[in-house]
């Protein structure tokens, strides 16, 4: 069977990201990060909508147009980087990451469990999840979305799986999935400030009306498993990782209201790591009702959640 363009694309990429010296392969990715902005409108778009989020409604001008070029390069550099590490030696992995709030991780798994880390879609966190398993030797389990086509779609699992990762793709089983992976002191990761499947809970996020998936919070307060806001840092060299203290995370009343509260502690929580390194936040979806309006408006109309799975990673 013929490997679909797209998938076949990631694949060169990967074969060229471990060939090249690294020198080289940054200085023709930073050309080429520099071009999508002005091909992709949508992309473009999207990207400028979040940093006005950030940066306030009048935001612009040479400093939008830096920022875009510096967002789209840090989502290169965290396929350029995600792509060498199966070559790396472990004494490289440690050294090129650091790690603030780790006790908090430690101390769950002290006990038995495993914690569940909720992130946003910044900085590269893949290098984390790649120094827990390869230098720390803690089982990590990571639930992705589904992906279009299949073949991108299995290229991304793979990819993931030779990292050491358990991956569990979205849907209707992943929740059993990662209740298993709890109990058996895995730490869990969950990508959480975009509500694929739209079926999320409304919340407010950066001062607009959106939904954020329920999973996290529903899954902490039926296991008792602390939800550690989580980000993975570009900080020169170095990935650096930030552990926030353990959401409260008690039962209060009915079930779905415990879930809406906790969900919406989570997504200030993820609005505060994302202020840190706008630049970093790779979101480049949409993600409130009015980024839908906005793609309309220029003829670009996009699915919404739950319609069809979309192509990002």
């Amino acid at each position: 069977m013929a490997i679909e363009p797209v998938s076949a694309l990631y694949r060169a990429a990967s074969t060229v990201v471990r060939t090249l010296p690294l020198p080289a392969t940054e200085l023709f990715a930073r050309a080429g990060s520099a071009v999508v902005p002005e091909v992709s409108e949508e992309r473009r778009l999207l990207v400028e909508r979040n940093l006005r989020r950030i940066y306030g409604p009048e935001y612009g001008g040479a400093e939008m147009r830096r920022s875009v070029r510096e967002t789209f390069w840090s989502y290169t550099r965290y396929w350029i980087d995600s792509f060498r590490l199966p070559d790396l030696d472990l004494e490289t992995i440690d050294a090129g990451f650091s790690a603030e709030g780790y006790e908090h991780i430690a101390a769950t798994l002290a006990r038995g469990v495993g914690p569940i880390l909720v992130l946003p879609h910044l900085g590269g966190w893949e290098w984390a999840a790649f120094w827990l398993t390869q230098v720390q030797g803690i089982p990590v389990t990571a639930v992705v979305e589904a992906v279009e086509p299949p073949e991108l779609f299995e290229f991304f699992v793979e990819f993931r799986r030779a990292l050491g990762m358990n991956i569990v793709p979205l849907g209707p089983g992943a929740g059993t999935e990662v209740l298993r992976a709890i109990k058996a002191g895995h730490i869990v990761c969950l990508l959480a400030d975009r509500d694929i499947e739209g079926t999320g809970v409304p919340v407010e996020f950066f001062g607009e009306t959106t939904t954020l998936p329920a999973g996290p919070a529903t899954l902490a307060l039926r296991t008792g498993a602390p939800l550690l806001p989580t980000a993975v840092y570009f900080r020169g060299d170095v990935h650096h990782g930030v552990v926030e203290p353990p959401l409260p995370a008690e039962r209060q009343g009915r079930l779905r209201d415990d879930v809406a509260r906790l969900t919406q502690a989570m997504a200030s929580r993820l609005e505060g790591l994302i202020r840190t390194a706008p630049e970093q936040w790779h979101l480049q979806q949409p993600n409130w009702p009015s980024d839908y309006e906005a793609l309309e408006a220029i003829g670009r109309p996009h699915p919404r959640p739950g319609e069809q799975p979309c192509a990002s990673a």
